[in-house]
This record gives structure tokens, sequence and C-alpha cells, in this order.
């Protein structure tokens, strides 16, 4: 059994700041990434930021110099610090866990980010 569960998401005015965590439990043999994607209705899931567990780190265009992701790699944890927001961040939050061997994906529930004006 794997668990993967996001908590941080929220109504937040522009401007402002939100954490999001992820942490991944149960049987995982070895996570090489962790990564957080987006969801709006009617429109494809998209990357925001993944991190490997050597810290090496990547995001969409248009969140960098906004976002910052990071993790824990002995509490199999992974986070999303979001700065500046604005009301097109609005989405559903999406946690990933990338596995070795496998490969596998994991993903969570989501959690919701609303951005208001």
């Amino acid at each position: 059994q794997v668990q993967v569960v996001e908590s941080g998401g929220g109504l937040v005015q522009a401007g402002g700041s939100l954490r999001l965590s992820c942490a991944a439990s149960g049987r995982i043999p070895n996570i090489y990434t962790m990564g957080w994607y987006r969801q709006t209705p009617g429109n494809q899931r998209e990357l925001v930021a993944v991190i490997t567990r050597g810290g090496s780190t990547n995001y969409a265009d248009s969140v960098k110099g906004r976002f910052t992701i990071s993790r824990d790699n002995a509490k199999n944890t992974v986070y999303l610090q979001m700065n500046s927001l604005k009301p097109e961040d609005t989405a559903v939050y999406y946690c990933n866990v990338y596995v070795i061997p496998g490969p596998r994906d994991y993903w969570g529930q989501g959690t919701q980010v609303t951005v208001s004006t």
C-alpha cells in the first residue's frame, strides 16, 4: 500500500503565499523524483516543479522566481513554497512520486489552490 497525501492548499489573495506539503508512505522501494503538477477544468495536467533525490530542480517558466520546491528525503516529503501568487495559479495541485525500480508513478488526490483578486 502506497499513500501520497498533499496538504496546505486554500484560498489566498493575489500576491500572497502558500506552502504545500506532500508526504509519501508505504512500500515505496526508492523515490527518484517528487514533483508538483496542476490542472484546471478542461485542461491537461501540467508540470509545476520537480526535484530529484540529489536536489536538482526544474520549474515551469510561469512559476520561476516565485515558487520553490524542496524535499526531505528522510521523511519522503516534498514542499512547494508559492510566493507572489497570481489568479492564474488557481488550480488543483497534485503531488507526483516517481520511483525506481519499476519505474512507477504515484499520485496524490490533489489539493485546491485558489487565488482571488
